[in-house]
């Protein structure tokens, strides 16, 4: 039988860990027919790429179904020296102290969120604290209205996903990625004329040899935050639950000593990373595993099938919280590193303490989960929780 490789599959969404397993043993360079791509699966030829921005370029999108006009105009999406005037810029603007004022948001948002569960026998983690939390926090710091948050979330949600039928961006999603846009430039166009203590102001003001970002490079960058925000840190805090629910001996480990929690979240972004897989395109012909990938092909690579590489890490299917994987890939690698890793770490640290504090025992009603259908992310579209 002939081995495809389609990450717009469902069953890929539920689990793509024995196919990624395929690929790393058996088609290191995949050509998927679906994607219309080469797929990479080892974690040293992922690493390599990531690390040779010159041969796997960023400049023709990240995204594996990209939005028109973001390929080249977003810190994800643009090569050095774009890409380094992008991220200094936008470095300068998320200064120490404006990730500080997270941690009491943080915190007041989680005991918010868990007082409305607690009094009931089951929750949805994901749409009753994950993905409120995180709406929360990111209106905090761009200190955004907050009649638009459920408008926010519900086109955010919708921009990451793609249709697993027709294999691309539908106009659901392509208007939401409108929306999105437009919300951002009225943001902009706002905070311009009444600027304040907040991350959309440094944006705005931020600056580094003299040179500001343009107004529609912070109207994408918002909106590249925004999106990835509500989706990959919603989503890295669903990954993190499903395996606490999932592995009840390490759930107790942490709830009886937090001082735990940030090396098993560090192992959670290696064994179940909700940022699975990105694009590049070669920019000259590549000859690897007895494939050549010519100048302009495009590849995927596959980051929860690296962090899955048992070349890279032993006993890699199982979930182990003393692990410590400092080399993991759950927040890419390379120039392309997110930059937003260390809001996440923090935020999620915050609410796993509170939460394993006020609801230590839970386990999982539903054995089989919904996914979000989406050729980058995978995290669940909820997760039902039993208390006790």
């Amino acid at each position: 039988m002939t081995f495809r490789f389609d990450p717009y599959s469902p069953l890929i969404d539920a689990d793509p860990f024995p196919a990624y397993k395929v690929l790393r043993d058996e088609h290191p360079c995949f050509w998927s027919e679906e994607a219309g791509m080469w797929v990479l699966s080892r974690y040293d030829d992922i690493l390599a790429a990531l690390t040779n921005w010159k041969l796997y370029s960023s400049a023709n999108g990240n995204l594996i179904d990209e939005f028109p006009g973001r390929a080249g105009a977003t810190l994800g999406s643009s090569d050095p020296p774009r890409h380094d005037r992008l991220r200094a810029l936008i470095q300068s603007a998320m200064t120490k102290r404006a990730l500080d004022h997270v941690l009491d948001p943080a915190r007041a948002s989680i005991r918010a969120h868990l007082a409305a569960v607690k009094a009931g026998d089951s929750f949805d983690f994901v749409n009753d604290l994950g993905s409120k939390v995180t709406v929360d926090l990111l209106f905090y710091l761009f200190a955004l209205p907050r009649e638009g948050a459920e408008q926010v979330r519900e086109n955010a949600v919708l921009m990451v996903q793609t249709d697993p039928v027709t294999r691309q961006k539908t106009e659901a999603h392509l208007a939401a990625f409108r929306w999105m846009a437009d919300y951002a430039e009225r943001l902009v166009a706002d905070r311009k004329k009444h600027p304040g203590d907040d991350l959309l102001s440094n944006f705005i003001t931020a600056e580094v040899d003299g040179e500001k970002l343009l107004d529609r490079e912070v109207q994408l960058t918002v909106t590249t935050l925004i999106m990835a925000g509500i989706e990959s840190l919603s989503g890295f805090m669903g990954m993190f639950a499903l395996n606490l629910a999932d592995y009840p001996d390490a759930r107790r480990a942490l709830a009886a000593d937090p001082a735990l929690i940030p090396d098993a979240m560090e192992e959670s972004l290696r064994f179940n990373t909700s940022a699975q897989r990105f694009k590049r395109c070669v920019t000259q012909d590549i000859a690897l595993h007895g494939q050549t990938m010519k100048a302009g092909d495009f590849v995927m690579l596959a980051y929860g099938s690296a962090n899955r590489d048992e070349r890279m890490f032993a006993d890699p299917d199982v979930y182990d919280i003393t692990r410590r994987p400092k080399r993991h890939l759950g927040f890419g690698g390379g120039v392309h590193s997110c930059l937003g890793s260390m809001l996440a770490r923090v935020a999620c640290q915050i609410v796993f303490e509170e939460f394993l504090a006020a609801i230590p025992e839970f386990s999982r009603i539903d054995k089989t989960l919904p996914w979000v259908p989406s050729s980058n992310f995978r995290s669940p579209k909820s997760l039902m929780l039993a208390k006790g």
